[in-house]
């Protein structure tokens, strides 16, 4: 097929009419003598000339992905620009349909990954063949405790584990020869009193934010930091009863401690000093949350939260609304939001803007144990998800929610007994569970899809990541750490 220069000039030329160049046509018209054509124009569609080119280019853009043999087009077809398609001669052209493939693929792969290379969601529940068992080959398990297993926390670089038990021990794990095979290393970190007295729980623990220091809480009621290496580096005895919660700053300079005996403490990290004692409390403080290096939060078998700062002799806010004991609270990731949770069966979100509740979560039929936020939302590491907060409970279910609306997003569904513990990945898509039913569930969190399983031979008490998102350690009331890698 050929095209005359006549055809090209009146197609041009009828180009300019609809265009509205009224005098360019009339000027181009008359140079190159549309008016002695004998093509007529009753035969010519509207936009013909536009349609014309439109086809030329998809022409040349199939023939450019066509492959080497010419048998048709190899894989994805690679979409080309109208301009590369001016500009470009056949071989470069080719040479661009190769890129863009491979770029393609990259992205491709990258999006399988996820965020700094970590599981996704979507790499999961790509096979569509429903969740899959965890092979025996992708657990470890760290043996050495002689009781239960109550909490775990990874070092901020994931080369340690550091677990809390019911023998009056903590342990730091050293998983840096794992990698190639070898056993995990632990370094007991006594907890005894005295010799002749009876085993106290580890209840909690925490790393400090450049993993140097790990400080545990004890049933005694006495706080310890450890250094890395296991080293005890101050012991803090000002509680009179036991501590449940404990965490450091971001900065890492002070170490907040709730306790049994009503109070709240703030620790100098490096000398073990005390900075300030809070006595607002009428009955045992649970849990303790950080909102910045100098604010928090604390919550109370009282059914009272409050917002305490350092140096501030009252509360900054007093949170009132929960019918029942209040069993955690947890900062969103800009601290602008406080989630808690209660045996009232309902969890809620607070703001400093406002006195009541910003949203009230009731949709569980029993006690909500434990909250967490999503690590997503604006001003943090993935700003284009949704901020979201997950709530567990002993109803055996999971409720992840919308921090905006207040909506369920997903009931999960697949536990049969309590559920102690949830734990974001890194990337927030997907969401870890444990549950007294000793089983261990990955769930997709955009879907609610269960996407992978785990059954230890106990009932799990805590779940959490690794840094890098591909590993998931859980404690197990026989005994045992397991460290689950999710690369299949």
């Amino acid at each position: 097929m050929a095209i005359t220069s006549d055809e090209v000039n009146f197609l041009v030329y009828r180009y300019l009419q609809e265009s509205g160049f009224s005098h360019s046509a009339f000027v181009f018209g008359y140079e190159s003598f549309v008016h002695k054509s004998t093509i007529s124009g009753n035969d010519v569609p509207p936009g013909a000339m536009i349609s014309f080119l439109q086809k030329g280019l998809q022409y040349m853009e199939l023939e450019a992905n066509l492959t080497e043999e010419n048998s048709g087009v190899d894989g994805e077809f690679a979409p080309l620009s109208a301009q590369e398609l001016l500009t470009q001669d056949a071989e470069e052209l080719r040479r661009r349909v190769a890129d863009k493939r491979e770029d393609a693929e990259r992205a491709r792969e990258a999006d399988t990954r996820g965020a700094d290379g970590d599981v996704s969601a979507a790499a999961m529940e790509a096979d569509g063949a429903g969740p899959q068992e965890i092979p025996a080959s992708k657990v470890s398990s760290l043996e050495g405790h002689t009781e239960e297993v109550f909490i775990c926390a990874w070092s901020p670089d994931s080369e340690m584990l550091a677990s809390g038990s019911g023998d009056s021990t903590a342990r730091i794990w050293d998983l840096s020869g794992m990698a190639d095979g070898g056993p995990a290393r632990s370094t007991v970190l006594k907890h005894f009193a005295k010799s002749n007295e009876k085993a106290k729980d580890v209840t909690t623990l925490d790393w400090s934010g450049d993993g140097s220091l790990l400080a545990t809480g004890s049933y005694d009621g006495i706080a310890r930091i450890w250094s890395k290496d296991g080293e005890l580096r101050n012991t803090l005895t000002n509680h009179k009863g036991p501590i449940f919660s404990l965490k450091w700053n971001k900065k890492g300079d002070l170490l907040l401690s709730g306790s049994v005996d009503k109070t709240a403490i703030i620790w100098d990290g490096r000398t073990g000093d005390v900075k300030q004692q809070f006595e607002f409390h009428t009955a045992p403080t649970l849990d303790v949350d950080w909102r910045n290096n100098s604010t928090f939060a604390t919550c109370s078998t009282d059914k009272i939260i409050y917002v305490c700062k350092l140096g501030e002799h009252q509360p900054l806010k007093t949170f009132e609304g929960h019918r029942d004991e209040v069993n955690a609270i947890k900062w969103d990731p800009t601290g602008k939001l406080l989630a808690s949770c209660s045996d009232d069966h309902t969890a809620k979100i607070w703001s400093m803007n406002q006195t009541h509740a910003v949203h009230d979560l009731a949709a569980h039929t029993k006690e909500i144990y434990t909250i967490k936020w999503s690590p997503t939302g604006p001003g943090t590491a993935n700003p284009n998800q949704r901020l979201m907060l997950v709530s567990a409970s002993f109803d055996n279910t999971i409720r992840l929610w919308d921090a905006e609306s207040g909506m369920c997003l997903h009931h999960l569904t697949k536990h049969e007994q309590p559920v102690y513990s949830v734990a974001f990945s890194p990337n927030g898509e997907l969401l870890a569970s444990g549950s007294f039913d000793k089983n261990l569930y990955i769930w997709s969190v955009s879907t609610g899809n269960l996407v992978r399983t785990y059954k230890g031979q106990g009932g799990i008490f805590e779940v959490c990541w690794s840094k890098d998102g591909n590993r998931v350690a859980a404690c197990f009331s026989n005994k045992i750490i397991s460290i689950l890698n999710l690369r299949m």
